[in-house]
């Protein structure tokens, strides 16, 4: 029996106000559920092809996305929103007080479920976590430590994954980190009966009405991308298949964490070139604010035109 263990936690509660950032898609309001803004190290780490002389080159990513040295900037965030009558979570973050390898994941105690709960979804009111890929990033509030154990964060809720990723892991030989990663956020979920492994054809599945979850391989195997329809609005949260904007001029560009390189900028090249003067809202689950935008064409790549969330203080 391996025995969990909840290290102390580094207090983070002050890095985002409670009022979520929102934007609507139709009838349908996204909210930002923010959890942290990664260290200025992430960047150069995660994509490292993406120097300060290529990100200098993108006026247009200053001053949200870079900085003026030109390091990216990235954010950990979910998304939440109700439709189909469901209250949706995409992706749940690093999460508080989980043990983990990287420094600034460690031990972490933010105001993120606070913020959701302010947003309108308490933890007993969500119907439905999509978790478009199985990295720490991405899984960590599946579960919150509780007398003693790792329970499930959301316990009227669904988790949803592709069958393909979870398969993948299974398979995989991992380190420690990521078998301690497994052990408190994502077998617990599996034990209690709440995880759906999915079948996700070519051209997605629908697991609610207006929502479909859309094949993205090459980050991992069985990732996916979240689109959201409603009133003829479409909106897209990206997941990993697109870390950070640079990558919408430099689609080439990947990341170190990609499990199949060639297979992601393939994917990313595609989703991009789909995306492109559609009008489609991307929600990035990395971008920091503002966040979303819509993809335009330029010369052989791509921009992303910024939209700002709805002022939350005129709600």
């Amino acid at each position: 029996m391996t025995t969990h263990h909840s290290p102390p936690p580094h207090d983070r509660s002050a890095a985002a106000p409670l009022t979520a950032p929102h934007w609507t898609v139709g009838r349908v309001t996204v909210h930002r559920i923010d959890e942290i803004p990664l260290p200025p190290a992430t960047g150069p780490w995660l994509l490292p092809d993406a120097t300060p002389e290529v990100v200098a080159r993108e006026d247009w990513l200053r001053p949200h996305f870079a900085d003026p040295q030109g390091v990216v900037r990235l954010d950990s965030h979910s998304f939440a929103f109700a439709t189909g009558g469901l209250r949706v979570l995409v992706d749940t973050g690093i999460g508080n007080g989980k043990p983990r390898a990287n420094p600034a994941w460690n031990g972490l105690r933010t105001g993120y479920l606070d913020r959701l709960t302010a947003a309108g979804f308490p933890p007993d009111d969500v119907d439905l976590v999509v978790l478009t890929h199985l990295h720490t990033d991405h899984v960590g509030w599946n579960t919150r430590w509780e007398d003693g154990t790792w329970v499930p964060t959301f316990p009227n809720a669904r988790y949803v994954t592709a069958r393909a990723e979870y398969d993948f892991w299974a398979g995989y030989a991992m380190d420690e980190p990521r078998r301690q990663m497994f052990r408190d956020s994502v077998h617990p979920v599996a034990e209690a009966g709440l995880l759906d492994l999915v079948d996700v054809p070519a051209g997605g599945v629908e697991p609610a009405p207006g929502l479909r979850l859309l094949p993205t391989p090459g980050h991992t195997p069985g990732h996916l991308a979240v689109q959201l329809t409603s009133e003829g609005a479409t909106a897209l949260i990206t997941g990993d298949c697109v870390h950070h904007p640079v990558q919408f001029a430099h689609p080439a560009l990947g990341s170190c964490a990609d499990v199949d390189p060639a297979l992601a900028e393939a994917t990313r090249r595609r989703l991009l070139g789909a995306l492109a003067g559609t009008g489609t809202l991307v929600l990035g689950t990395h971008f920091p604010p503002p966040t979303a935008g819509r993809v335009t064409g330029h010369g052989e790549a791509y921009r992303l035109r910024p939209v700002p969330p709805v002022d939350a203080r005129r709600r």
